[in-house]
């Protein structure tokens, strides 16, 4: 794959570690999200996504057309449609502050001459927060990231291992340190490939696993973040695609 040619660089799912000012606009927002969780929803697709957003019911995220269900745990807090907004003020995020806990919403680098079309057809699915960003704390702001952009704006891209790859660059871009090579893992009736990094925040350890799958012609990439290995794998034992489809 030349990387010049792609429509994306990569979709940024690492949590950038940093303080973020948020306005009251924001705080209104994440206030009213963060029990939207144990409600019906379903996420607002962007102009021009043809991927299906999904819904959200008793703390359950369903995707039918890609085939699996995300439990998120109670009093979390949503922000799937602040991170699929086109606000170009808040397309990049801050300098990361090396020695705070705190998470960013993920921006979504763009190629400026990708197709408008395609540009907006790459889409965070889930963005789901422990608590809200400008809630300070000394612990690791754990964090479910699932997103999904087209197999077709990468060129040469034919394997979740490839796709993989691209995401790692990113996490070792922000400080993460691999913690093996990337390996395969069954969930349910599908089989992904994951791989494990990690960060030292100050006096704590930011822990993350990102897994990777191809699907209907997307690259999906779960990024779940927490504080402890046992937490990490809380998070991804929510993964299910063995009942997401009926």
């Amino acid at each position: 794959m030349h990387r010049g040619r792609l429509l994306y660089y990569c979709i940024f799912l690492v949590i950038v570690l940093a303080a973020v000012a948020v306005p009251h606009r924001m705080l209104a927002q994440s206030s009213s999200t963060s029990s939207s969780a144990k409600h019906a929803t379903k996420p607002t697709a962007p102009n021009g996504s043809g991927i299906d957003p999904g819904s959200l019911s008793n703390g359950v995220y369903r995707n039918k057309t890609l085939g699996f269900t995300c439990k998120i745990p109670d009093g979390w807090v949503l922000r799937t449609d602040e991170m699929n907004a086109p606000d170009e003020s808040s397309a990049q995020p801050p300098a990361a502050d090396k020695t705070s806990n705190e998470s960013q919403p993920p921006a979504i680098p763009k190629n400026p001459q990708a197709p408008p079309t395609r540009a907006q057809s790459a889409r965070v699915l889930l963005a789901a927060f422990s608590r809200p960003p400008q809630v300070r704390s000394q612990e690791v702001n754990a964090s479910i990231v699932i997103a999904a952009e087209p197999v077709a704006t990468y060129p040469g891209l034919t394997d979740a291992l490839q796709y993989l790859g691209l995401l790692t660059e990113v996490a070792q871009a922000q400080g993460f340190t691999m913690d093996e090579d990337p390996y395969e893992i069954a969930i349910g009736t599908k089989k992904l490939v994951r791989g494990d990094s990690h960060k030292d925040v100050g006096t704590r350890v930011m822990r993350q696993s990102t897994l990777a799958m191809l699907q209907h012609g997307y690259a999906v990439s779960f990024t779940v973040i927490a504080g402890t290995d046992d937490d990490l794998e809380e998070l991804i034992d929510g993964l299910d695609f063995a009942t997401s489809k009926k």
